[in-house]
């Protein structure tokens, strides 16, 4: 998988989709910067954690979105590989970046 390709297009798809949803798609981002905002745990912790609910349901979209946060953040290959060892389950994103493969798929098979 080229996962710059993987990533420009599913952020593509995820913008048709929130053109189309914009109620909901502003939702989860206001979600998404709620849940990101540093408390008693940081932002790094909690991408970790993201990133650990991404695996476990296999979302690629997902994983690609925590592992660009994370270097951001900057995490080592170290921490990287510690994090991976603990990798267990999630929910939400997957369902927001699958739904946006949906739509490509339906727009794809009634074209």
């Amino acid at each position: 998988m080229d996962w710059q390709d993987f990533m420009a297009e599913t952020e593509a798809n995820i913008t048709a989709l929130a053109k189309e949803i914009p109620a909901t798609a502003k939702s989860f981002a206001t979600m998404g910067a709620a849940a990101k905002k540093p408390g008693p745990l940081d932002e790094k912790t909690k991408e970790i954690m993201a990133l650990g609910i991404a695996i476990a349901t296999r979302c690629d979209s997902c994983i690609g979105f925590h592992v660009r946060s994370l270097i951001r953040l900057g995490i080592t290959r170290p921490e990287l590989c510690d994090a991976l060892a603990m990798a267990t389950y999630m929910g939400g994103g997957p369902s927001y970046a699958y739904s946006a493969k949906a739509l490509k798929a339906f727009d794809t098979f009634t074209a």
